[in-house]
């Protein structure tokens, strides 16, 4: 049984930052590409971050790029994201997500298998 459990969420202010984590188990975790998605109250999932196996290659929404790095320690079977300049606009649930491939780091909701149960991220004054 696969399971993902994320972390690190939580009230932040604006300009703040956070790192979130999401360890897995129950699937051979070095040999999967990773990714984070966030949903917003009355809006659709969208993607945010993903990468390759090994972490070589990355991907990033319009919205991450140069806030946001995504990182991944196939020792401890965790993967990362760490958030910096956050915004009210970033305020969301998020979830990671296995890929089905070790490579494939697209953008694509049905590219990915397995989720976690997510973590809350808030972005207030």
């Amino acid at each position: 049984q696969v399971q993902l459990v994320e972390s690190g969420g939580g009230l932040v202010q604006p300009g703040g930052s956070l790192r979130l984590s999401c360890t897995v188990s129950g699937r051979t975790f070095s040999t999967v590409a990773m990714a984070w998605f966030r949903q917003a109250p009355g809006k659709e999932r969208e993607f945010v971050a993903a990468i390759s196996w090994g972490g070589g290659n990355t991907n990033y929404a319009d919205s991450a790029k140069g806030r946001f790095t995504i990182s991944r320690d196939n020792n401890k079977r965790t993967l990362y994201l760490q958030m910096s300049s956050l915004n009210p606009e970033d305020t969301a649930v998020y979830y990671c997500a296995t890929g089905r491939t070790n490579w494939r780091i697209t953008g694509l909701v049905g590219d990915y298998r397995d989720w976690g149960q997510g973590t809350q991220v808030t972005v207030s004054s």
